[in-house]
Formats: C-alpha cells, structure tokens, sequence
C-alpha cells in the first residue's frame, strides 16, 4: 500500500474513486475533477492511497485561514473531508494510513486543530484517532475536533 499527495495526473484515479463513492459516473467527469483539484489551489491537500497500483482510497484536507486579529498571531485549521476507502479495501489499514498523513501534515503545517464532520458509523475510527465532540452535552456527532 502507498499513500501520497495526489497531483494533477491523478485525477482520474481520484474521479474513479469519487465516482464509486457517489454511486454514479459521467464521461467527462475525470476532466471535471482536475478542474476541480486545480481551482482549490494551495488551500487543499488531496491524498490518494493506491495497493498495486490501483486506486484504493483518498482524502483530503482543506486550510481554513483565520482572518488576523489585532494583537493575537494568525492561525490555520484543516477541515478534513472525502476520505473514502472503497469497499473492497477497507480494514486493512488504508484508512488508518490516510487519516495519520492528514494529522502528520496538519502537525508539520501548525495547524491549531483539524474538524470534520463524520458518518455516524465512522465516529468510532475518528474518536480513534484523538477527535472529540466539542458538545458531549449536545449528543451532535455532526462535528468532530482534533485539539493540536
């Protein structure tokens, strides 16, 4: 298994990958996608996980930049979204490997926390990894917080 930032010539994998996710497909969609990748610019960071070379699973991870205040330094969270690991490939520690590239990348980068917003059935592999609900009092498992 492989993990690594997708670039330009992945999005096919990454429109293949989106595209079981999503239940659906359309001709023109991997020139969609790399449309797509290529608007986000910096501000996102897409991984791909690959087994044999065969797109497996990915994900990705978008910087919020926090307008600056007056006496207080700038800051950057992530927002972690689509991480998916098809079907075939899951319990095997694609997602687990994904997940520990977005926290080592959000460490390396400062980010003060990473959010997302979870399945309910992956509340559990995400509260795994150290995320919490912000509310426990709420019972809202819509959000989830990893602290720096």
């Amino acid at each position: 298994m492989s993990i690594r930032v997708a670039g330009p010539a992945d999005a096919r994998a990454l429109a293949a990958l989106r595209a079981v996710w999503s239940g659906g497909d359309e001709p023109e969609f991997a020139a969609r996608m790399a449309a797509w990748l290529t608007s986000e610019g910096d501000r996102r960071t897409t991984w791909l996980a690959t087994k044999a070379d065969e797109p497996v699973g990915m994900a990705s991870m978008l910087e919020y930049r926090r307008m600056p205040r007056p006496g207080r330094p700038d800051s950057r969270w992530g927002y972690v979204s689509n991480m998916f690991v098809r079907e075939d490939a899951r319990d095997h520690g694609i997602g687990t490997a994904l997940l520990e590239a977005i926290i080592a990348t959000a460490e390396e980068r400062g980010y003060v926390r990473l959010v997302l917003s979870p399945s309910v059935r992956s509340v559990p592999f995400y509260e795994r990894a150290g995320f919490v609900v912000p509310d426990e009092r709420a019972g809202d498992h819509r959000l989830l917080v990893r602290p720096s």
